[in-house]
């Protein structure tokens, strides 16, 4: 009941943030990248329906979670003229692997081939998103990302089994998260493209 009561809890806090992401998004404040939100989307669907397969328990609740909440702000997003669609190699790449997951998954009925193709495509569709909001982060609001990091944190406490099919999404997602949340709030990109003449000048102020 209680990891139940966790999770729920983690979900529930992501979703205010998500909506908080959305509504900015839709004003125009911030600017997703489509194809990042679409593979976020597919990737944990698919590690969904494996972990299910595999008798995974409330956990994947979460990662079901973390597939509907990136396909709403990809509808959002075409209200947003600011928004873009960037197709590139990697992008198909992130495509493939998981409808690859998907396929492996059906031919083999082996559940961690599809978790580790997926995982994957998060990793590939996430490295664009961390490399804008290092340099970028004034794209992006920080707070919506650090209501990930808490119902990941929150859904990891919960895990008593500590195999490839309960654990790995959940540890992969909660860095990411993090490492999003940290380059936006503290703006590190940006600190370090200051000349260092000018921070010595702010210092001496």
């Amino acid at each position: 009941m209680l990891a139940q009561i966790l999770v729920l809890t983690g979900i529930a806090i992501n979703a205010v943030g998500t909506l908080n992401y959305v509504i900015g998004t839709l004003q125009g404040k911030i600017k997703p990248n489509r194809v990042t939100f679409f593979i976020w989307s597919i990737a944990p669907f698919v590690i969904y329906l494996s972990q299910t397969h595999q008798g995974v328990g409330v956990q994947a609740l979460m990662t079901l979670s973390t597939s509907i909440f990136p396909l709403s702000v990809f509808v959002a997003s075409f209200v947003n003229k600011k928004a873009y669609w960037e197709l590139i190699p990697r992008d198909v790449v992130c495509g493939v692997l998981s409808l690859a997951g998907l396929f492996m998954w059906y031919v083999t009925k082996v559940g961690n081939l599809a978790i580790f193709f997926s995982l994957l495509s998060e990793v590939l569709a996430t490295f664009p998103a961390i490399a804008k909001s290092y340099r970028y982060p004034e794209t992006e609001r920080a707070w919506p990302w650090l209501t990930a990091v808490t119902g990941g944190v929150l859904t990891l406490v919960t895990i008593t089994d500590w195999d490839f099919a309960h654990a790995a999404y959940p540890v992969l997602y909660t860095i990411e998260m993090s490492l999003l949340y940290i380059f936006i709030k503290f703006k590190f990109g940006q600190r370090q493209a200051v000349p260092t003449n000018v921070i010595k000048r702010r210092t001496n102020q």
